[in-house]
């Protein structure tokens, strides 16, 4: 008779393993998401330019997130925990007046200085023309980020446009948004 105090840590080799001998208990750091986050801008920021976007909520519409999620203050985010992350965003915009806005560009900002300085890490760019008010359109970004030290870096999003934009919004459904994933560690 072998019971396990008699087997070596690494002596079952994974041919060896029934499909279904590994439970959820028993796989932990085997890969999946750590941590998945959702947030979508909810409040009128009227027509606005070279500004961060505020007035985010975490979306609650169908969405349950996993892990301790992101935190959020006056537009900038912070990170739960060191990590690689994916971070996209999808940013739609509405212009009143009948003019021409020949780009519309959303910046992905990191700053790895509690917030002091922030550089892009991804940028996407869109225009209106001119076929009448209330034109729209949406921009999209994606990067992925190695938070090293999770008390110092930071996120943010930001527009800076040919002239003032009105970034869509809504608490019901998601307009412009951030998403959130940790793929691994650091």
């Amino acid at each position: 008779i072998v019971d396990t105090a008699m087997i070596a840590a690494n002596a079952v080799a994974t041919a060896k393993l029934a499909d279904g001998a590994v439970t959820s208990t028993k796989s932990t750091g085997l890969g999946g998401l750590a941590m998945a986050d959702q947030w979508r801008v909810d409040g009128d920021h009227g027509e606005t330019n070279n500004s961060v976007l505020t007035a985010w909520e975490r979306n609650d519409t169908y969405f349950s997130g996993i892990g301790t999620g992101m935190t959020e203050s006056s537009g900038v985010f912070t990170f739960p925990a060191t990590g690689i992350y994916q971070i996209d965003f999808h940013a739609s915009s509405r212009r009143a007046a009948n003019q021409a806005i020949p780009y519309v560009r959303y910046w992905l900002q990191v700053s790895t200085d509690s917030g002091s300085n922030f550089i892009a890490v991804a940028m996407g760019s869109s225009q209106m023309g001119t076929g009448g008010d209330n034109q729209e359109c949406f921009c999209a970004g994606k990067a992925i980020v190695d938070v090293t030290n999770a008390s110092t870096f930071r996120i943010q999003l930001y527009v800076a446009a040919s002239t003032h934009v009105r970034p869509l919004y809504g608490s019901g459904v998601n307009h412009t948004t951030m998403t959130f994933l940790k793929l691994g560690d650091t």
